[in-house]
């Protein structure tokens, strides 16, 4: 074998290599759906809440851990509650869901928080906002931006 069907192997070699490793990453996104993704827009400067259903249609549990958003400076995960007529709200740093779970972050439960605005926005626009996950890739979502009143 010649050097230049030697070289030309080699970057077949790679290059299929390259094409597994990027379908390992899409293949999960494919394995999970987002539904219903809503931020609730509050007026002047007052922080945002993010709203969606989760769905891992996956054969592997994975672990929500965060997101973010360039519209925001920072986005946390957060759990409304409450008890004996007291609200509460507590950050939390991940959350699993498990295979065929679906994994609900609405008002009064699970939600992101999303602080200090870095561009105007106004009810009915689309705002980019990415799910982290361990280990998993990050997944990009569309979240439309609705009136609190709409909640």
């Amino acid at each position: 074998m010649s050097v230049s069907q030697r070289s030309i192997m080699k970057r077949r070699a790679m290059w299929g290599l390259f094409a597994l490793m990027m379908s390992a990453g899409t293949a999960h996104a494919q394995d999970l759906e987002v539904t219903d993704a809503q931020l609730r827009l509050l007026p002047g400067d007052l922080p945002a809440a993010g709203y969606f259903t989760l769905h891992n249609a996956g054969s592997d549990a994975v672990t929500l851990s965060g997101a973010e958003s360039a519209a925001f400076a920072m986005t946390h995960m957060h759990l409304s509650t409450e008890e004996d007529g007291m609200a509460s709200m507590k950050s939390v740093d991940q959350l699993e869901v498990a295979t065929d779970e679906t994994l609900e972050f609405a008002p009064g439960g699970y939600h992101l928080m999303f602080m200090k605005r870095q561009q105007p926005l106004e009810v009915g626009d689309e705002v980019e906002v990415t799910l982290q996950f361990e280990d998993q890739p990050p997944l990009p979502v569309t979240f439309e931006v609705v009136s609190p009143a709409s909640m």
